[in-house]
């Protein structure tokens, strides 16, 4: 097995998470080589040290290989034309944000050549890659993710093997669904707050700090299954109590939307769900 520091690294894409991604592997030991159809972005690159491919072929050379393009189609031309020119024992790895079966499927057809398809989607944005705070979730065979590991600490502080070539895409899938119901449920307190003449900049400073504090919707995220809770849980008492003020608390918004002729069908919908979701529904009589 090829030493880490003797590991050679490419990356493919360099848009506004690649850029930043790769800038953090050019003083990686083993060297950087770098492919973008922009030429500029490859330019401040090379210049602080990577080498510049003509074509994605020529990426093809390095160990380890990420790839950030923009969706599945250009993923399998990518990795295409990648396994056509690589080494046994290359791991591709697809940042790109794309079907789990998509990741699934090329990691079993270039199986039988020895290469290793790993989707590793990221999360954190542009400033957490630039700081190397990123969060990547990695689908992957144990023999890749040990390959993958060292490399990719460089721009994250926390990685996780979610499971076999695909896992990492379904992981991501879930943690963006989460991230945009937020935000359509931040923009239903929002209505709700403007039509009670409440500072909306005001609400957001509240709502960032608060936050910062307890974690948000990750608070709870704590269960090995979503079963029910039984009375015995370390959760089941805690949850207990988030169940009795999350449903008055919903219960005064929707009032007050009525109130001020503010449909609310998140905030419903929640109410709704809430204590089954937290594994304490109540009983029926």
């Amino acid at each position: 097995m090829t030493a880490p520091d003797e590991v050679k690294l490419g990356y493919i894409g360099l848009g506004k998470m690649g850029a930043p991604m790769a800038k953090r592997w050019v003083d990686w030991p083993g060297g950087l080589t770098v492919y973008d159809v922009r030429p500029e972005a490859m330019t401040r690159l090379v210049e602080k040290g990577a080498t510049l491919a003509d074509n994605v072929a020529d990426v093809a050379a390095a160990d380890v290989i990420s790839v950030t393009v923009l969706n599945d189609e250009q993923v399998r031309e990518v990795v295409g034309e990648l396994a056509a020119n690589a080494k046994p024992g290359t791991v591709i790895a697809i940042h790109s944000t794309i079907s789990p079966e998509t990741a699934a499927e090329l990691a079993e057809q270039l199986l039988p050549q020895g290469i290793h398809v790993v989707d590793a989607p990221v999360t954190g944005g542009g400033g957490a890659a630039k700081k190397g705070e990123l969060a990547v979730m990695v689908g992957a065979t144990d023999e890749a993710f040990a390959l993958v590991q060292e490399p990719f600490s460089q721009w994250a502080s926390l990685i996780v093997h979610a499971g076999e070539p695909g896992a990492g895409t379904r992981m991501k899938l879930a943690r963006n669904m989460l991230h945009f119901i937020s935000f359509t449920a931040a923009c239903e307190a929002s209505k709700l707050a403007e039509a009670a003449g409440v500072n909306l900049q005001d609400l957001g400073n509240v709502v960032r700090h608060s936050d910062a504090q307890s974690g948000g919707a990750g608070a709870i995220m704590f269960r090995d299954d979503m079963k029910p809770l039984t009375p015995d849980h370390f959760l089941y008492h805690p949850f207990l109590h988030t169940r009795e003020l999350g449903e008055k608390d919903l219960s005064l918004a929707l009032a007050l939307g009525e109130t001020l002729g503010v449909d609310m069908p998140l905030a419903n919908a929640a109410l709704d769900n809430l204590a089954a979701g937290l594994g304490v529904p109540h009983t029926k009589e």
